[in-house]
């Protein structure tokens, strides 16, 4: 945004058949990035498919946002038409670890 470049970067979100959002809310967005986030994902509501692969429950999105509000409205657009597939076991990064003693092999 202060690099003038964001209405550029907005617009090629716009012709993106898939937005996938990796790691999503592993660091907390302050207020501009929530509002930027939000604007990301109501503009792909119903237009695009969005992948967002996180380890944080629905229920702590408050914590992750500056505003609980706009959580919530993330939450609603993202859960309207979403499936949830949660994956259980083991992680494999620890399974492959090096420092551990694992060889990846």
């Amino acid at each position: 945004k202060r690099e003038g470049a964001l209405d550029r970067l907005l617009a090629d979100v716009g012709k993106a058949h898939l937005v996938v959002l990796d790691e999503f809310g592993y660091v907390p967005f302050d207020v501009d990035g929530a509002r930027l986030l939000y604007q990301v994902i109501s503009d792909s509501y119903e237009k695009r498919s969005m992948v967002l692969a996180t380890n944080v429950e629905f229920s702590r999105r408050g914590t992750v946002f500056a505003d609980d509000k706009l959580a919530a409205a993330i939450v609603d657009r993202v859960v309207h038409h979403g499936r949830l597939v949660e994956f259980g076991g083991p992680s494999h990064r620890l399974e492959e670890s090096l420092m551990l003693g694992k060889s990846g092999s």
